[in-house]
């Protein structure tokens, strides 16, 4: 299985859920899960580990459909996107002028420890002067990557270049982490506090705030950001 068959399944819920169709995530990983085991039946790993090689499937790729979820209408705005991971892994000598203002402009200073790029999926940024706007984790669940985000939002605040980036996380929370506000869980608080907000993609019922929202307001909290800059 490749990525272009979770795009496919993606534009095929697109067509029956519509603007919806972000609450469907899960049950489409369900049938890509169930579409990858067949072909890896047919070609299985050393370690005969489906589960293995699913959960490495799914959190690369995860990633790349969110970006190509909200590709267009974050380029509508005058803006670009782009995966963190190609950043983080691309010397900056082998990145264009742009991606490489954009990688020096999310850097992390540890003084004697050097400058080190911090842990986010995706990045969204202002082409016009490689200006980051946002940052975001993307995880099936909270307790996959929820604390270290609330690490590098306090790490990005500590210096005048990055201070102004907003930190979010997308994900259709499938262990309810964030679902309700009472009683809190510790994933729920670290959103509240630490973050800047996450975006839910799910059907479940969610109690919302400031800080926690069902995914279709991602674009136009963005774009009251923009607004306010």
């Amino acid at each position: 299985m490749i990525f272009e068959n979770l795009i496919e399944l993606y534009e095929e819920k697109k067509k029956k859920y519509k603007k919806y169709t972000y609450k469907h995530i899960s049950e489409l990983l369900k049938e890509a899960k169930e579409i990858h085991k067949k072909k890896w039946l047919e070609n299985p790993t050393p370690n005969k580990d489906h589960e293995q090689s699913w959960r490495a499937f799914k959190g690369k790729n995860y990633e790349k459909l969110i970006i190509y979820i909200i590709k267009d209408e974050i380029e509508s705005l005058g803006l670009k996107v782009i995966n963190g991971n190609i950043l983080e892994r691309t010397s900056s000598k082998n990145l264009s002028k742009e991606l490489s203002q954009v990688k020096r402009n999310l850097l992390i200073d540890y003084g004697e420890f050097g400058s080190h790029f911090p842990d986010f999926d995706i990045v969204i940024y202002n082409p016009k002067d490689s200006k980051v706007i946002a940052v975001i984790s993307s995880k099936t669940t909270l307790r996959e990557r929820i604390a270290q985000t609330g690490y590098w939002k306090l790490k990005l605040l500590q210096d005048e270049v990055t201070k102004h980036v907003k930190v979010f996380f997308i994900t259709p929370d499938e262990d309810g982490t964030l679902k309700s506000k009472t009683p809190v869980k510790k994933g729920r608080a670290i959103v509240e506090i630490d973050t800047d907000g996450s975006y839910i993609m799910s059907e479940k019922e969610v109690e919302e705030s400031e800080k926690v929202k069902m995914f279709d307001k991602f674009i136009e909290d963005l774009k009251k950001l923009i607004t306010i800059r």
